[in-house]
């Protein structure tokens, strides 16, 4: 078994953070598909351009996205493609635990 270090825990602790919060873990979900600027995702989530702006200083700030300018515009994207996969892998998890309340649609156990 290997010990877990302050930075395993801390990086640990910023994905519990980023996905204690709804909107930040539907942007997430929805950089998996790809890159999105953030009035896309602010349109495609159902959001105002204010919040969509907080939740993606706080995705930065956990380190999980970054951003790429081109001319004007400012895109968002997973900082690593293995954050797809794993988020993936969350998802499969989550249905395998409770599959009564769970399913591709969401979760409505309370």
């Amino acid at each position: 078994m290997s010990t877990a270090t302050l930075t395993h825990t801390s990086a640990l602790s910023r994905l519990g953070h980023a996905l204690s919060d709804e909107t930040r873990s539907r942007i997430l979900l929805a950089l998996r598909t790809g890159p999105a600027r953030p009035t896309e995702l602010a349109e495609f989530l159902g959001v105002s351009k204010q919040v969509m702006s907080n939740q993606l200083a706080c995705l930065r700030g956990c380190g999980l996205v970054t951003t790429t300018a081109e001319g004007r515009h400012v895109w968002y994207d997973l900082a690593d493609p293995l954050l797809g996969r794993a988020l993936g892998d969350l998802l499969a998890l989550t249905l395998t635990i409770d599959p009564d309340c769970c399913s591709a649609e969401g979760c409505t156990c309370a």
